[in-house]
């Protein structure tokens, strides 16, 4: 088998907990942890059992690397530092896993890329329905062209927030964070941005990689009391014409996990995780083909990057790939004037003592439901609060 492969872990806290357990509990440790980055060891729920294993802590990438060094860097950091960690674990010699998103703006995404072409170092981008066998599958039959030109895809996910998401940290729900730092935080470029990549990433043409949009057209409104946007409402169109549509919001009093629907040719595909959580094919032959679920297997990420680098194979998910989302969040921004809800809509969550802990809109649900099933946008539907979006169309060399 070799040496152990030596980590380091970018973020103990937050995210980075679902790697530290992982980690702790892998049953074939053909890796070794050498050091944690986390300037707030306290949140970290397996502290302790890493203190026993004498794992040092470091609060900078910067610390570990002036006296370690790592063959893999796994980051979780908020997303403001995934582009400087990147590009200084892969100048150190690191391969690197990190969290999605790839990173905040389009220039950073682009000197990701260029210093991981100059160092030839493996990065993958932990959208783990990228890594999923049912992803897999399905991304697998539509390049093979199986299930016929893709004409539309829709998805929408509803992941209703209180207050305490917006002030877990000094970022949440902002366009800079108070550095200054482009941050970027929404619906669209967090919580749910796993769906939004996954059409894209389902309509790259070849392995590791995803199509780009050639434009889009959004509508951003808000509902908490945040710099940004907590409900968004898109359409894409990419270069070979497939039109893509993603509805997403934090503002929603009924919580709907992802639901999608793509047609092709020659097939639609259908996934709903609030029934059976499983992606079906249904051909136009009568025939139908499941590929299972999509949340199955959230560590692959993690075991799949180990594998590669084993075995010197690529990953399903690099930056080239992970790139798109990107330009569609900032293009979202560049456009999308963002619109409050009207304030005779907007409701309280209550605790059991009758406090406030949160905002919701009424009939929010039931108003993206019915654009979503008429492939239209809010202020295309009629929607009494709507307002049109701009469109922004993209250059076509966008890496």
């Amino acid at each position: 088998m070799g040496e152990p492969l030596t980590i380091v872990l970018v973020g103990a806290g937050g995210y980075g907990n679902f790697y530290v357990e992982a980690m702790l509990e892998a049953e074939q440790r053909d890796f070794r942890v050498v050091g944690v980055v986390e300037p707030n060891p306290a949140g970290c729920r397996r502290l302790d059992d890493l203190m026993d294993k004498n794992i040092p802590f470091y609060h900078t990438l910067e610390d570990f690397y002036a006296g370690r060094r790592a063959d893999l860097a796994i980051i979780s950091s908020p997303f403001q530092f995934h582009a400087s960690q990147i590009i200084a674990a892969v100048n150190a010699g690191s391969h690197v896993l990190c969290e999605k998103p790839l990173c905040v703006t389009v220039e950073e995404g682009k000197a990701i890329i260029a210093a991981r072409k100059k160092t030839s170092k493996l990065v993958a981008i932990g959208y783990q329905w990228s890594f999923s066998r049912a992803i897999q599958e399905l991304k697998k039959e539509i390049i093979s062209g199986r299930l016929g030109r893709p004409r539309r895809l829709k998805t929408m996910a509803f992941w209703p927030r209180d207050f305490a998401y917006y002030r877990r940290n000094d970022w949440a729900g902002r366009i800079k964070d108070r550095q200054g730092r482009w941050v970027l935080d929404s619906v669209v470029s967090n919580a749910t941005a796993h769906f939004l990549h996954n059409m894209l990433f389902l309509l790259g043409p070849n392995f590791g990689e995803s199509a780009f949009p050639a434009s889009l057209t959004a509508e951003l409104y808000r509902a908490n009391a945040i710099e940004n946007y907590d409900t968004a409402a898109l359409r894409l169109q990419t270069a070979c014409g497939t039109e893509v549509m993603f509805y997403a919001t934090h503002a929603t009093l009924e919580k709907v996990e992802p639901v999608f629907f793509f047609e092709f040719e020659k097939a639609v595909v259908n996934y709903n995780q609030n029934e059976d959580r499983k992606i079906k094919a249904t051909f136009t032959d009568g025939k139908t083909k499941v590929y299972g679920d999509p949340f199955a297997g959230e560590e692959n990420k993690l075991w799949a990057t180990i594998a590669a680098l084993r075995e010197g194979k690529p990953v399903p998910c690099g930056p080239e790939a992970a790139m798109p989302q990107v330009v569609c969040v900032n293009g979202m921004q560049e456009v999308g004037e963002i619109t409050p809800f009207p304030p005779g809509l907007i409701r309280y969550r209550t605790g059991d003592q009758g406090e406030k802990t949160g905002v919701y809109v009424a009939g929010l649900a039931q108003d993206l439901c019915g654009c979503y099933e008429q492939w239209k946008l809010p202020a295309e539907a009629g929607v009494a609060w709507a307002r049109p979006g701009r469109t922004k169309y993209f250059a076509v060399d966008l890496v």
